[in-house]
C-alpha cells in the first residue's frame, strides 16, 4: 500500500526530486533554498524554481511555525467532540465557520461518524475550557452534545512522505 501511495505523488505531476524536497521541508520547514539544494545535490536556481513551482500550483499552501502553547500560557490541550441535532447543510456550514473564529481552537476537523465535528483546542485553565464549551459551542441551537478528552501528549507523526 506504501507504494501505491508514493506511485499515486509521483503521476500527479510530482517527480523524485519534488518529493526529495518536500521531505526536507516538512522535517524542518525553515530550511532555505540554498540548504535545501546543498542537501539533495540541486542547483539553488532549479530549487528555487521547483518549490515556486510547486507553490504556484498549490502543492506547497504556505509556511507555518510550530508554538510552544504552554510557554505562551494555553497548558490544556483537548479534543471536544460535537455532535449535531440536526444537520441542515446551511446550519452545518455556519457552524463549522463559527466554531473556526473561537479564540483557543487549533483545528475544527468536520468528521463522519457519530460525531460531526472534533475540535483541537488549547486554553489557559479548566476553566477555560469549560466556559469554551459553554459560551461557544453548546449555546448554538444546532448543537445536540458535546464530549471533551483532555490531551496528555501530542507528538508528530512521520507524515505521508516518510520514506
Amino acid at each position: 500500500m506504501e507504494k501505491k501511495q508514493r506511485a499515486g505523488a509521483v503521476t500527479s505531476g510530482l517527480d523524485h526530486t519534488d518529493l526529495a524536497i518536500l521531505r526536507a521541508l516538512s522535517t524542518d520547514g525553515g530550511l532555505t533554498n540554498k540548504a535545501i539544494a546543498s542537501r539533495l545535490g540541486l542547483a539553488e536556481s532549479t530549487c528555487a524554481n521547483r518549490l515556486r513551482l510547486m507553490r504556484d500550483s498549490g502543492v506547497i499552501l504556505g509556511n507555518r511555525v510550530t508554538l510552544d502553547l504552554a510557554a505562551l500560557g494555553f497548558p490544556i490541550q483537548a479534543i471536544i467532540k460535537v455532535r449535531l441535532g440536526s444537520h441542515n447543510a446551511e446550519h452545518v456550514n455556519a457552524l463549522y465557520t463559527a466554531l473556526t473564529r473561537i479564540p483557543g481552537v487549533i483545528h475544527a476537523f468536520h468528521v463522519a461518524g457519530e460525531d460531526d465535528f472534533h475540535l483541537h483546542v488549547a486554553v489557559e485553565s479548566p476553566e477555560a475550557l469549560r466556559d469554551m464549551v459553554l459560551q461557544h459551542i453548546t449555546v448554538n441551537r444546532v448543537v445536540r452534545q458535546t464530549e471533551t478528552q483532555l490531551i496528555f501528549e501530542a507528538r508528530h507523526g512521520v507524515g505521508v512522505l516518510a520514506g
